[in-house]
């Protein structure tokens, strides 16, 4: 009789699922491929900015970035808002290993291949697997700019996106129904929503590509702090699991992520 795999519980705040996360991205093989020989763009959003975090870590000579600015939509108390364009950093671009930090990211978008990784946050999450990306601006800003050449040449869309963002209405539905142009009225920013396919990396992906067997949400939503947590039963050997715990143990007390100035109307 097969023994049972060991549990863990984990909890996550939402910077802690951001970080969880990044270090999941960070593991794929398309990323570790494309870091050797390639090129990765990481788009502006806070989840990024953990996935820019981590990548950059594991270059020589490369700064760590300012996560606070590493944004350019959000959602606020105040609502949907964008980061004043100049308090934003510019997307990370790495070629061969190499931060690109004068090159454009409209040319980085323009020379992708297949070869290539493209990452970009999103806004929901559906039970289905959809991710979708809200669009603030009114032509879609980077990732409307960005799908057209990433879809037709088959480029590696990662899409981190934490478990906090899942929604129960279909984001195909949704997005047929919404856009700029449509609301009467809005708390913050009116905007438009586009579905968007690639691999998505959840906390869950993320868990397995750090050594779980299996993992699964048991609960979300927290008070004094724990607003936006997620609660993960994650399996596996002893070992991978007190391996796993360590990793976690080492990630609790992320700090929130804050935003410069931002325009809500």
């Amino acid at each position: 009789m097969a023994k049972e795999k060991e549990k863990i519980l984990i909890a996550l705040t939402p910077s802690e699922s951001k970080r969880v996360i990044a270090k999941g991205v960070k593991k794929l093989e398309e990323v570790q491929r494309a870091l050797k020989q390639g090129t990765i763009i990481i788009g502006l959003g806070t989840t990024n900015a953990y996935v820019a975090d981590e990548i950059l870590s594991e270059l020589s000579g490369a700064n760590k970035i300012d996560k606070q600015r590493y944004a350019a939509g959000v959602i606020t108390d105040k609502g949907t808002c964008v980061v004043a364009k100049e308090e934003r950093e510019k997307d990370i671009i790495i070629k061969n290993g190499v931060v690109s930090s004068e090159e454009s990211i409209e040319n980085a978008i323009e020379e992708l291949s297949a070869e290539d990784v493209f990452i970009k946050g999103a806004n929901a999450l559906d039970a289905y697997g959809n991710a979708g990306i809200l669009l603030a601006h009114t032509a879609g800003g980077t990732i409307g700019s960005a799908i057209g050449t990433v879809m037709a040449r088959g480029v590696n869309f990662i899409i981190p996106v934490g478990i906090e963002k899942m929604i129960p209405y279909s984001i195909t539905e949704a997005a047929k129904r919404v856009g700029k142009e449509r609301f009467y009225k809005s708390v913050g920013m009116p905007v438009g929503l586009i579905p968007v396919y690639g691999t998505v990396i959840t906390e869950i992906e993320a868990l397995i590509l750090l050594g779980a067997e299996d993992a699964f949400t048991i609960s979300a939503g927290g008070v004094a702090g724990g607003e936006g947590c997620v609660i993960i039963c994650a399996e596996g050997s002893a070992e991978s699991m007190d391996d796993l715990m360590r990793v976690i143990t080492q990630i609790k007390g992320e700090a929130p992520v804050n935003v410069m100035s931002v325009k809500c109307e």
